[in-house]
């Protein structure tokens, strides 16, 4: 059951993160993504249960830290604090601005470097839309990764699901390629970033549609998004796109390799200038969370 408390401490994390955005020292996703790079370099293995080991042994302390402090006599500060430092709302708007006005400038080796620290495809040759495209995908799929996402956990399960949920959403990002390095050994982290995303990506690109074009993001969320090779970037995306009514995906060169992907969306090529209404759309997205979090603490508060 949701209480008022709740309610309170989600927009209080919101407005810390609209405020102060990220930290810009000590980090403690950014500490953690030290450790965890260590704790490869020290100990990988081509074996899915050395995976297994690593992300249990990484994830499960501040899990259980996030419990005790959560149970605190002022449990209710450190829980507000944690959400405020898994959410990356500001950082993500930021960054997505930077490259925005890079491209308004006309400034494409600025743009092509700023959307590098969002995607993990090669840069160096991108044109203005696809720049655009990039960080258009990037943009909408952090929407559910840094966000919506961190706020369903949080609603879950506190504190420590919050924690956990990022924790496994990083070493995602870093171990979760399909690589010959990581196929075994990052298995465990992607397949437990995807079940814990699998809900809350459903329920971000639903506020994507309701937040956007409703029918053109159903319709693309419904034609397109179980082509994916991502089971919960394809529905995000899908329905971003068609919110925007933009066409998505297609060929993009990751470590020097071609790779045909399927379009997601309907309309015209993305510019520049979307990337504002992408960050605009997840800006209405989370009103709608807002919105149905009240609700939800309003009905399960009637008795």
């Amino acid at each position: 059951m949701l209480s008022p408390l709740t309610l309170a401490l989600v927009v209080g994390a919101l407005l810390l993160d609209r405020w102060l955005g990220e930290p810009r020292r000590w980090h403690p996703l950014e500490a953690f993504g030290r450790l965890a790079e260590r704790t490869e370099a020290r100990f990988h293995a081509d074996s899915r249960w050395r995976g297994v080991w690593l992300l249990a042994w990484l994830v499960l302390p501040w899990t259980l830290a996030g419990v005790a402090m959560a149970a605190l006599p002022v449990g209710w500060i450190a829980e507000c604090l944690i959400l405020y430092l898994a959410i990356g709302w500001r950082s993500l708007a930021d960054h997505g601005r930077g490259i925005a006005g890079a491209l308004r400038a006309q400034d494409l080796p600025a743009a092509r470097a700023g959307v590098a620290f969002l995607v993990s495809r090669d840069t160096e040759t991108l044109d203005e839309e696809g720049v655009a495209k990039a960080t258009l995908e990037s943009v909408l799929e952090n929407g559910n990764d840094a966000l919506f996402g961190a706020l369903f956990w949080f609603l879950v399960a506190g504190a420590p699901g919050v924690i956990a949920y990022r924790l496994v959403n990083t070493l995602d990002a870093m171990w979760g390629y399909r690589t010959a390095r990581y196929q075994r050994f990052g298995w465990a982290a992607a397949r437990l970033d995807d079940l814990l995303n699998w809900v809350p990506a459903r329920l971000t690109a639903l506020a994507y549609a309701l937040a956007g074009d409703t029918r053109a993001a159903g319709g693309c969320w419904r034609r397109q998004a179980r082509h994916w090779k991502s089971p919960n970037a394809g529905p995000v995306m899908a329905a971003g796109a068609g919110a925007l009514g933009l066409r998505l995906g297609g060929e993009a060169v990751y470590h020097g390799q071609r790779e045909a992907r399927p379009e997601l969306g309907q309309g015209r090529a993305p510019l520049g200038g979307d990337i504002d209404r992408a960050l605009a759309l997840i800006g209405r997205a989370l009103w709608v969370w807002v919105g149905a979090i009240a609700a939800l603490v309003v009905l399960t508060g009637i008795p």
